[in-house]
Formats: structure tokens, C-alpha cells, sequence
């Protein structure tokens, strides 16, 4: 791959982390939009080697100034706010995910730019009895899975307004090393390295769990393929629903844990629900991509990554609230 620059957006979150990482290690001259005053703890090992703007999307004339200074080809767009069950302030979530795109759109395409990706969500879909397609009707039962849809129509509309490669990736179940440790599955693997469970939610909650390692796949592929004709909407998932039961299941194998899950012992999210799939077929046939990585993979290599991380274990220990 030929040296790109690229603004990425959200680079201080779980996944934007890992394709910060990523986007380095293809070769990129990396730019990162940062939020004034947040915690970039997850860009502390490779905060050398990306230049770092620090701005509010809420604010248009900062946009402006970042989109100029990194003159980007690519820009990844993965600031959000309210995907967390803490995260509940509707005004600043619809500020951020809608507001805050709207401004990075129209500073790009004033600019120029090669390519547009953003990060929608499963959750625009709304409660399904199967696994959507791109092409059916959002039904949001939250005021994140509102935004995020509105965020996605926009993408889509000035794409097709002004002729531009903007796609949008909605995201399933990520999970993987720099996770946010309130989050089910490095709880999960904290509490297993202490031989522990930790509280758990009813278990047959659905999840589409897939590894950030391919999500950050199919964010570059989403960059450098334009299909003709093409919504340019992707679901991002494995496929493949995994209840609570079984993603336990796997944990209590690969650690040889004794202590019993105590199931309903958290309180569940209001967007909990038994099935909760993926549809990936849209993005196979148009971008090549597909989930490589299994649950079991993916949870033995996590636990791996926490033992070679030492200065994060206080971090990713077992106290504190679980977010199953």
C-alpha cells in the first residue's frame, strides 16, 4: 500500500486504537482528532508516531482547521458518544454522533478526500427476530441507535449528493484487546485470570461477537473499494449469534474455572435482547471480507495480551462494574 495520509477520529476508543495501530503499521502518516481534556490512555505506547490535533466535532470552525492541517486521503470516522450503558445524556448524543458528523463531512468534502468511512452501529436496527439485511428499514430503540442512524443517512446522502466514496460500517459485537474493562468480554477474561466469574446478565442475551483485528480489516477494505451503484452500508459481524451461555461456556473451558456463573446477578441494558445477528453477506460479496477470528480464539489471545500488558492489570482488574 502506498503512503496515505488519514485523520482518524475517535482514536482515543476501543477500536480506534487498533486501527490507529494498524493504519502505522501499513505505513500511513497518521492524524488523530482528538477530544480536548480525554483520556488517551490506550495511545500512550505509540503516541510518537501520529500527530495529534485536538478539537471538538460539536464545533465547526475547529473541524475545519484539523481537516486542513491533515490534508487526509483516507479519514476514518469512529467518535461517538452513548455506545456505553453509562453514556446517557441524550442532548450530548445527539450533539456528538450527529452534529459531530455532520461538521467533519462538510470540512472534508470542502477539502477533498479519497475515501470516508464511519462507524455506525448494530444498533440502528432496532429489536429483530433475524439477522437484518442493509437494505431493511432501521427501527432505533435508543437514543444512540437514533443518532447513529441519522449520522448514517447523512454519510449517505452527501455521497450521493456530491458523487463521494463515504461508506459506513455497522458494527456488531466488537471485542478484543484495548476494550473498554467495564465491557462483558474483558470481564469476563480478568475475572477468569483471578479463577472468577464476574456478575452476569440473563443468559440468553445475544451477542454477534467479532474481533476488532477483523473489524480494522474491514475498515481498510471499506477505504480502498468503491463499488458502483453500492449503498455503501455494511453490517460487520461474524454471523454467527453467541448467547451469554455459550461466550461463558468458552471462558469456563479455556481457564478450567470451577466457580459457577450467578446469572441475573446484573441488571440488564435496556437493549438487551435473545437474538442479535449479523447479516454479513453484503460486505463478502462486495469487499471480500469475512470474520476469521472465533470466539475462543480471540478470548485465549485476549487473555495473552493482558499477561504481556502488565502495567494495565490494575486497569483490567476484577473491581468495579460489569457492563454485561
Amino acid at each position: 500500500m502506498s503512503t496515505r495520509r488519514v485523520l482518524l477520529t475517535g482514536a482515543g476508543g476501543f477500536v480506534g486504537a487498533v486501527l490507529a495501530r494498524r493504519l502505522l503499521e501499513e505505513g500511513c502518516e497518521v492524524h488523530v482528532l482528538l477530544r480536548p481534556g480525554s483520556d488517551s490512555w490506550r495511545l500512550r505506547e505509540i503516541q510518537d508516531a501520529f500527530t495529534a490535533h485536538e478539537a471538538d466535532l460539536r464545533e465547526p470552525l475547529s473541524v475545519r482547521a484539523v481537516v486542513a492541517a491533515a490534508a487526509a486521503d483516507w479519514v476514518f470516522h469512529l467518535a461517538a458518544h452513548g455506545a456505553y450503558s453509562w453514556q446517557t445524556d441524550a442532548r450530548g448524543i445527539i450533539e456528538s454522533n450527529v452534529l459531530g458528523t455532520l461538521n467533519l463531512l462538510d470540512a472534508c468534502a470542502e477539502r477533498g478526500f479519497e475515501a470516508f468511512v464511519h462507524a455506525g452501529s448494530s444498533s440502528e436496527y432496532g429489536f429483530k427476530d433475524h439477522a437484518p439485511r442493509e437494505e431493511e428499514a432501521p427501527e432505533p430503540n435508543s437514543d444512540y441507535a437514533v443518532a447513529k442512524v441519522a449520522a448514517t443517512m447523512l454519510c449517505r446522502q452527501r455521497a450521493v449528493l456530491h458523487d463521494l466514496h463515504i461508506a459506513t460500517l455497522r458494527l456488531y459485537s466488537v471485542y478484543g484487546p484495548w476494550e473498554d474493562p467495564r465491557r462483558l468480554v474483558p470481564r469476563l477474561v480478568a475475572h477468569a485470570l483471578c479463577g472468577r466469574m464476574p456478575p452476569l446478565v440473563d443468559p440468553d442475551t445475544a451477542r454477534d461477537f467479532v474481533h476488532v483485528d477483523d473489524v480494522c480489516d474491514a475498515f481498510l477494505l471499506a477505504a480502498r473499494t468503491r463499488v458502483a451503484g453500492s449503498s455503501a452500508i455494511y453490517n460487520v459481524g461474524s454471523g454467527a449469534q453467541t448467547s451469554l451461555r455459550a461466550a461463558v461456556e468458552v471462558v469456563s473451558r479455556r481457564f478450567g474455572l470451577r466457580d459457577e456463573p450467578r446469572w441475573g446477578s446484573h441488571e440488564a441494558r435496556a437493549w438487551d435482547t435473545s437474538v442479535w445477528v449479523a447479516n454479513p453477506e453484503k460486505i463478502e460479496r462486495e469487499l471480500g471480507w469475512r470474520a476469521h477470528r472465533g470466539l475462543e480464539r480471540g478470548i485465549a489471545e485476549l487473555a495473552d495480551w493482558l499477561l504481556c500488558h502488565p502495567e494495565l492489570h490494575g486497569r483490567y482488574g476484577c473491581a468495579g462494574a460489569s457492563d454485561a
